[in-house]
């Protein structure tokens, strides 16, 4: 049925769909409905401290005995720029005045790096699978989370980024397009106008690295799956899709936003939290950027957009929101996750079946 089963093998799983870890996005529900229907289950805990990480791990390990992911970011942390900060709020200013609230920063929201408290969950609660955004974390951390028998994988926005991933150990090779919805997971390069499309960047990973790729990037359909199949990959990420199942997290407001939006309504931004992401154009981003040379480092930038986007939600408006998406949000469907997760392996099948 499926002529490459490495990325089955490899992570013991019955259908090549990946759930991207959407963090602030899903939670366990999604991550056990998407294992359970025989794809690859992912739990985002890069917003998570590390105790509510637990809890979810718990919660999937109670639910399901399928294989499963859980996520973390690899950033190093900045430290608040109070001069940086101070400028951002003064081009923030008018903004303020118009919605009558104070320019009073929020605490950053908790973007922590994998730590030594993570990793003990991680040893503790024994995920089949561990994934990292935006590198890899320490060679201590790494070799702690390879030493308990758990596979590693991460993404890669460029071939010299699958190449170092490969030498580091991981064990597959998520990579992430341009098109791609939420952060970039970009490392070595902070250089988004040279960042390749999906098309050509997972055949250039396939040939420069041994371990299966998994494609991701504005893959929504059977026909996407088969596309990556074609260019060389064992698997397909999949995100923005799973933000129209009823498990998503997201908010009414953003719900609305992709059930609505075109492909072209998407740009990379780093306004909301200091990395580029791929979200929906809205107001604050066609003003201001989408991409800023003001904007504090991740992961404080939201600190001074929180107040504006807190009042502008409770009248329904998404100026100051964000709304993270990929480029293929027209071509989703409003199913259950698990139903979503064996319709894309079915409807590749008949994509690939349909080209011979």
């Amino acid at each position: 049925m499926w002529p490459d089963r490495r990325l089955l093998d490899l992570f013991r799983i019955a259908l090549p769909v990946v759930q991207a870890p959407m963090a602030g996005a899903n939670g366990a529900a999604m991550a056990i409905a998407v294992s359970e229907a025989g794809g690859l289950g992912s739990l985002p805990c890069g917003m998570l401290a590390p105790a509510q990480a637990g809890e979810e791990i718990a919660a999937i390990r109670k639910q399901t005995s399928k294989p499963g992911n859980i996520n973390f970011f690899c950033h190093t942390p900045s430290r608040l720029d109070a001069d940086r900060d101070a400028r951002w709020k003064e081009r923030l200013a008018p903004y303020y005045h118009e919605l009558g609230v104070d320019a009073v920063s929020t605490p950053a929201v908790n973007r922590t790096p994998f730590d030594e408290p993570m990793c003990e969950i991680v040893e503790a609660f024994g995920p089949e699978v561990v994934s990292f955004h935006f590198g890899l974390p320490t060679n201590a951390l790494l070799s702690r989370v390879k030493a308990a028998g758990y596979l590693v994988i991460s993404s890669a926005t460029t071939v010299a980024e699958a190449r170092w991933l490969e030498e580091r150990g991981c064990d597959a090779i998520v990579a992430q397009g341009a098109e791609a919805g939420g952060h970039r997971g970009m490392f070595l390069t902070d250089d988004i106008a040279t960042q390749p499309g999906t098309l050509a960047l997972v055949p250039q990973i396939v040939d420069a690295v041994h371990v299966p790729v998994i494609a991701a990037g504005a893959i929504a359909d059977g026909r996407g799956m088969a596309a990556a199949f074609a260019l060389g990959a064992t698997g397909a990420q999949i995100g923005t899709a799973y933000l129209f199942t009823p498990e998503s997290l997201i908010s009414d407001q953003h719900r609305l936003a992709v059930r609505g939006a075109r492909g072209d309504h998407t740009a990379l931004t780093n306004v909301f939290s200091g990395r580029p992401a791929r979200g929906l154009m809205n107001r604050v981003m066609k003003e201001i950027g989408p991409m800023s040379d003001q904007v504090p480092a991740f992961p404080t930038a939201g600190r001074s957009l929180a107040p504006l986007k807190a009042k502008a939600e409770t009248t329904g408006a998404t100026d100051f929101s964000s709304l993270w998406s990929g480029q293929a949000a027209p071509l989703c469907r409003e199913v259950g996750p698990g139903t979503l997760t064996r319709q894309l392996a079915a409807d590749r099948l008949k994509a690939l079946s349909a080209t011979h």
